[in-house]
């Protein structure tokens, strides 16, 4: 799949596995995610278009791993456990967290990953994006400092991932009128955007129009 995703695009996919991912994240073993990859398998749809995205999914937070993750690998911080699923090939926004976010394919997937250091006055240029090929059941942190956003599919049907965070990420927040620098960007509780203009729906509403270059597509 990776030969085949580098011989499509313009510009290279990264594996996973390569020392370059260090910089934005690395590789999760030492859970048994099993349980979480067939709920995701059986129990949720791939949307005809657009993304699903649940920032907590009851069912999923009643598996045993939940309280594993929150007392080994979030140190005792409480967590959600959500999913996104969808038919999105392109990069559209770029987001972070304050925190680390895990996530785990039930299919293969492209992350596309930036730095939040090569934010400059709340712009960023998307050539300064590298792409990563994720393979399903290889479960990823993204470092706080990471940007990301939707992983990109590489099939037709699209893809599905696990994504888990801390506690509230992603959920509503009270928005507030006049806010400076970084404050631009608060879009969701513990979630700051920046969107390409390009994506109209992220821009009306409220994202902030941050990056410029190229929307980055993923080919397959």
């Amino acid at each position: 799949m990776l030969q085949k995703l580098n011989k499509v695009n313009k510009f290279k996919i990264n594996d996973v596995q390569d020392p370059s991912f260090k910089k934005y994240g690395r590789i999760v073993n030492g859970y048994d995610t099993g349980e979480l990859l067939k709920f995701l398998d059986k129990k949720t749809n791939i949307p005809e278009e657009g993304n699903i995205y649940v920032a907590s999914d009851e069912g999923m937070e009643h598996l045993e791993i939940k309280e594993k993750l929150e007392k080994g690998f979030y140190g005792g911080m409480e967590i959600e456990i959500g999913y996104c699923n969808g038919k999105n090939s392109s990069l559209n926004g770029l987001e972070y967290h304050k925190g680390s976010e895990l996530d785990l394919p039930c299919t293969d997937m492209v992350l596309l990953l930036g730095h939040i250091w090569d934010i400059d006055e709340n712009k960023y240029d998307s050539s300064k994006t590298e792409a990563y090929f994720i393979p399903k059941g290889v479960m990823v942190e993204l470092y706080g400092t990471t940007l990301h956003f939707s992983p990109c599919k590489v099939i037709d049907e699209g893809f599905k991932s696990v994504i888990i965070l801390p506690k509230g990420t992603n959920t509503a927040i009270d928005m507030f009128s006049g806010g400076k620098g970084e404050d631009k960007l608060l879009f969701m509780k513990n979630k700051w955007l920046l969107a390409h203009p390009e994506r109209d729906v992220l821009v009306k509403k409220g994202a902030y129009p941050g990056i410029y270059g190229e929307n980055l597509t993923i080919l397959y």
